[in-house]
């Protein structure tokens, strides 16, 4: 889900695709681009969360075909969102959903205080550049003061692209970890940032010199700012220090910390410790064609991941009236045959048979995964002609989260039933096969985030 960091006189840059689901706060202006209407519109005036934002603001007649700002309001879930046909685009309706949104043009009505900030850190130097302590120290000692105002967000995000990557020293393998020094708060947000190294699987500590004096707490913008900082809220990532001298004392306590292999909880990530299985509809109102976009759109999700026999396995199921398994999740054991056996899946053609299928993945493809990192990812174009809602439920009691995804012809009503809860955040629709490849990193998002909430 995006969260732009603060709702300003900004607009915060999105896609087409990009649905009132898919934004977190309220209230957020946003700059749509040209042409978003091959998009899926629900509603009218008010629009179910699914819809596509900016396909809502064409349709609303907020916004032309060049694009522009619009800002986005969220509202309860209701039933009964009309159809309508308005400015080129045909919304359709939907007889309940859980959660709507309104556009307006109006500016936002809060502002952000405008700071003077500086470039949130400099490289002084790469992993990779000193391989004796020596070495290390001295070039510790010759660093030089900065200034300027506390910007460990802008810093955080810094280090987080581009201190661990294989160019700059990070070794595979190996646990990351970040030391951020604080002194007094920060003068920025760094909650974004810190979700960034979370999912990056980096361990940031936080080392807290000189607390905020009573009389200074006023001016501290996020009390809660160590908290959110740090890779998990247990105590043992934050260290505080009462102010600059004697700090000696406190290097034995924080490197033991920092060498707690077992205790570095952010070393297992969703992009290295998930099992993803498709389940591909290859039923004849697909055709040869919009298989292959199918199979592009399942490609970029699996790209994402950091696919290996130690790290995430994915596997594949086609299924018409019947079933085949196409690969399973410990069949390859690199990166590149997955990919490749993922890409050379051959076309079925026949009925749409749902509930067989999740049935026959759930025992087949899941049988020897462990629960709370099993994800289904169920592509779908048409409606099935079996009970597909047991198998979805049983699917979900044993520990998998489903993703339906639908396209064309796929009843709403049906991508609803089989997806896991929150339903909006784990359903996603578009009018064309073409439209699939913009949906994958919203894919990816999600199962981090799923992955982030339940580890």
């Amino acid at each position: 889900m995006l969260n732009p960091l603060r709702c300003g006189s900004v607009p915060y840059p999105v896609t087409c695709v990009i649905r009132g689901a898919d934004l977190v706060e309220d209230g957020v202006l946003v700059l749509c681009p040209p042409d978003c209407t091959q998009v899926s519109v629900f509603g009218t005036e008010v629009y179910a969360s699914v819809s596509s934002v900016c396909g809502a603001a064409v349709h609303r007649g907020i916004l032309g075909q060049p694009g522009g700002s619009v800002m986005v309001h969220k509202l309860p879930g209701q039933h009964n969102y009309l159809k309508s046909y308005a400015h080129g685009i045909q919304s359709r309706d939907l007889s309940r959903w859980t959660a709507s949104f309104s556009l307006t043009i109006k500016k936002p009505l809060k502002k952000p205080p405008v700071k003077k900030v500086s470039t949130g850190g400099n490289k002084e130097f790469l992993l990779s550049n000193y391989t004796q302590p020596k070495e290390l120290l001295s070039a510790i000692k010759e660093l030089v003061y900065l200034g300027g105002d506390t910007n460990t967000g802008k810093a955080i995000m810094h280090a987080v692209e581009s201190s661990f990557t294989q160019e700059n020293g990070g070794r595979r393998g190996y646990p990351r970890v970040m030391m951020v020094m604080i002194d007094g708060w920060p003068s920025d947000d760094l909650e974004q940032a810190a979700l960034l190294a979370r999912e990056s699987g980096i361990n940031v500590f936080l080392v807290s010199v000189a607390k905020a004096a009573p009389e200074e707490l006023a001016m501290v913008q996020d009390k809660d700012f160590m908290k959110k900082a740090v890779c998990k809220d247990n105590g043992f990532f934050s260290y505080s220090m009462s102010s600059w001298f004697g700090t000696n004392k406190h290097v034995k306590p924080l490197a033991q910390k920092l060498c707690s292999l077992d205790s570095l909880l952010c070393s297992r990530t969703c992009y290295n410790s998930v099992n993803i299985g498709f389940l591909i509809d290859g039923s004849s109102s697909v055709g040869e064609g919009n298989f292959q976009l199918i199979l592009n759109f399942l490609t970029g999700i699996a790209k994402s991941f950091d696919i290996s026999d130690r790290g995430s396995h994915i596997g594949a199921v086609q299924f018409t009236y019947d079933q085949r398994l196409e690969f399973g999740f410990f069949e390859h054991s690199t990166k590149e045959a997955s990919l490749n056996a993922l890409k050379t899946i051959r076309y079925m053609s026949g009925g749409t048979a749902t509930g067989a299928a999740i049935t026959y993945t759930t025992e087949n493809l899941f049988r020897r995964t462990g629960p709370g990192r099993n994800f289904l990812i169920v592509l779908t174009d048409g409606q099935s002609y079996d009970d597909f809602r047991l198998p979805a439920m049983a699917a979900q009691k044993q520990g998998i989260t489903i993703y339906s995804v639908g396209v064309s012809w796929a009843p709403m009503v049906d991508l609803n039933a089989m997806a896991s809860e929150p339903k909006e955040n784990h359903i996603f629709f578009t009018r064309e096969f073409t439209g699939l490849a913009e949906l994958a990193p919203l894919v990816v998002r999600g199962i981090c985030k799923d992955f982030t909430e339940k580890n």
